[in-house]
């Protein structure tokens, strides 16, 4: 399918930087082993469409034995999910949900009123020196799906739509874009893909979309003119035609956004909600640790210690 514009007067290269509506500079964090960037929630800049947290995990390089052990730990009012460009993880939910991901693939999980998960480098991952590499991304759930029952669905990579076009290629993650569709159950109009690009490869970005984004993995990408580095986002004016064009050492860049929602979220902690109250009412529960018996349980495979709720 050909999708790169005419470079002519008039094509979506015609706009300024002005276009460009946020630029985030993502905050470096420790957490132990590897380092993670955190470019949503933002001072400036809360959501791009649902997107309503966004880090990137790595690149991390570990020694035999060792890895990333994300205790079991609780959510609500969202949907996770983990996407990896090298190296692998082990989730578990309450669920019931046991599942390795793999580069390429797609864990979703629906975390609605209320769901645990852990997620681990794998025993098979430990057996020799390995590497974590990936985006860890929640997307805020519309009001009258807030409190639904928790869901966990996984996709092969072989599952999610490619489209390869002169100097591109893209994977559709999440939800809609360029005619494709993915296959995850998506609860709000929104887009999420991964790209790669050669060096001077064009993209379009999709303009059925009230909001979008970029988030520069790797190398880097013009638009009007200036060039912008890995681990910068940008967020795009609505309605906007923007093209972006990789540097001279090519990029990776994931592109996202969607439908706003019906008003603003209240974050605390892994919780995420349209009021105050249900974040209150869920931090009383996991504090309760009353598992099975309430909103939250404990992954059936991996119960012997969860991470507590934070001071």
């Amino acid at each position: 399918m050909s999708w790169n514009p005419a470079l002519q007067p008039g094509c979506p290269d015609d706009v300024d930087t002005g276009a460009i509506e946020t630029l985030i500079v993502p905050r470096a964090r420790d957490l132990g082993g590897f380092e993670v960037r955190r470019a949503l929630p933002a001072p400036k800049r809360q959501m791009v469409g649902p997107f309503i947290f966004f880090d990137q995990a790595g690149p991390a390089e570990f020694l035999t034995g060792l890895g990333v052990d994300v205790r079991p730990h609780p959510h609500i009012g969202l949907g996770t999910v983990t996407y990896l460009f090298r190296g692998d993880f082990h989730h578990r939910d309450s669920t019931g949900a046991d599942q390795i991901i793999r580069p390429g693939e797609l864990n979703w999980m629906v975390a609605g009123r209320g769901v645990s998960h852990s997620e681990r480098t794998s025993a098979q991952a430990r057996s020799g020196p390995n590497s974590l590499f990936g985006i860890q991304t929640w997307l805020a759930l519309p009001d009258q799906y807030e409190d639904i029952a928790p869901t966990f669905e996984h996709h092969n990579k072989e599952t999610l739509p490619i489209i390869e076009d002169s100097g591109v290629k893209l994977r559709l993650i999440l939800g809609n874009a360029y005619g494709k569709v993915a296959p995850a159950t998506m609860l709000s109009e929104t887009f999420y893909a991964d790209v790669m690009l050669e060096a001077g490869g064009r993209l379009p970005l999709p303009d059925n979309h009230e909001d979008r984004g970029i988030y520069i993995v790797e190398g880097s990408i013009l638009i009007a003119g200036q060039e912008y580095q890995s681990s910068q986002m940008m967020v795009f004016r609505p309605g906007d035609k923007i093209t972006v064009s990789a540097g001279e050492k090519g990029a990776r860049i994931m592109i996202l956004g969607g439908s706003t929602l019906e008003g603003p979220r209240y974050i605390w902690w892994n919780f995420v909600a349209s009021s105050k109250e249900r974040i209150e009412e869920a931090k009383a529960e996991w504090r309760a640790a009353n598992w099975g018996k309430g909103r939250f349980d404990l992954p059936l495979n991996d119960r012997d210690e969860y991470i507590p709720m934070p001071a």
